[in-house]
């Protein structure tokens, strides 16, 4: 029983964590407004820490500041305080703290227990993330409006759970949707233009996925379970460190890796 639960904590404590922070933030944005907690207010785009430490979204402010909108210079550094702590953890937001992240996560585990595969001709480039940021920047100074706020589900999963979620499901369910019948990690791998910001920025990242390739066995556990699986390409082929920045430090092929072959590692340097 003891070497049972030894196994499953080995298999799934980075899922387990990442689940309570995931749930637990969208908990204390629904308390502060049910109940006027203030430990966490607001929502994923602008929000309030113990009611004094300014936090917001650089992708919101950026476009904020694009479409000619005044920001506060409280916000700009709230703003700044979001953008250095993913440039040190890296695209951890899209595995530790997106909403959305539940939503194609259940998506995968109904296509992997229903044997789905995407069909045959359907293939999107991952490098389709960074034209749908560049069309959000470009359209957000041509509009003055803030494009992606409007219609980001990660807005409105955030709010929806806060405030109730209106129609914010019928989003939610389309994505979840793609991800099952069109496209394997559809929107988060391949749309999704918050991810593909925090690509950007995550270049100096120190936290980082360490393989070790004399322990490995070329089993392809890591790849079955890592949502971007091109980050492993040194899986196999010789030590090091994952340096792509598109890794969400999910850990989730440290988790399945029965070989010992891949462990969380603090580094640092410039990605590839």
């Amino acid at each position: 029983m003891r070497s049972r639960l030894r196994r499953l904590y080995h298999r799934y404590r980075f899922l387990a964590l990442r689940r309570v922070v995931q749930v637990g933030i969208l908990f204390l944005f629904f308390a502060a407004n049910a109940w006027g907690w203030t430990v966490l207010t607001g929502d994923l785009s602008s929000s309030r820490l113990f009611d004094r430490i300014t936090l917001a979204d650089p992708l919101a402010v950026l476009q904020l500041l694009l479409a000619g909108g005044a920001v506060a210079v409280e916000v700009l550094l709230g703003a700044a305080i979001v953008l250095v702590a993913y440039a040190l953890l890296g695209r951890a937001f899209c595995s530790w703290v997106c909403p959305v992240n539940l939503i194609t996560d259940a998506a995968e585990w109904t296509r992997n227990r229903l044997g789905f595969r995407e069909p045959p001709l359907m293939y999107l480039n991952r490098k389709m993330r960074y034209i749908v940021l560049v069309m959000v920047l470009v359209l957000s100074f041509l509009l003055a409006l803030p494009v992606f706020e409007f219609v980001s589900p990660i807005s409105a999963a955030a709010r929806g759970v806060a405030f109730g979620m209106g129609m914010g499901w019928a989003l939610l369910l389309a994505i979840f949707l793609f991800d099952l019948f069109v496209v394997r990690h559809g929107y988060c791998g391949h749309i999704c233009p918050l991810g593909a910001f925090y690509s950007l920025i995550s270049r100096f990242r120190v936290v980082r996925v360490r393989h070790v390739k004399d322990n490995c066995t070329l089993c392809g556990a890591c790849f079955a379970a890592c949502p971007e699986t091109h980050v492993l390409s040194l899986v196999g082929k010789h030590d090091g460190t994952v340096n792509n920045p598109e890794c969400t430090n999910c850990f989730r092929c440290v988790e399945v890796c029965d070989d010992d072959a891949l462990f969380v590692s603090l580094t640092g340097g410039w990605s590839e």
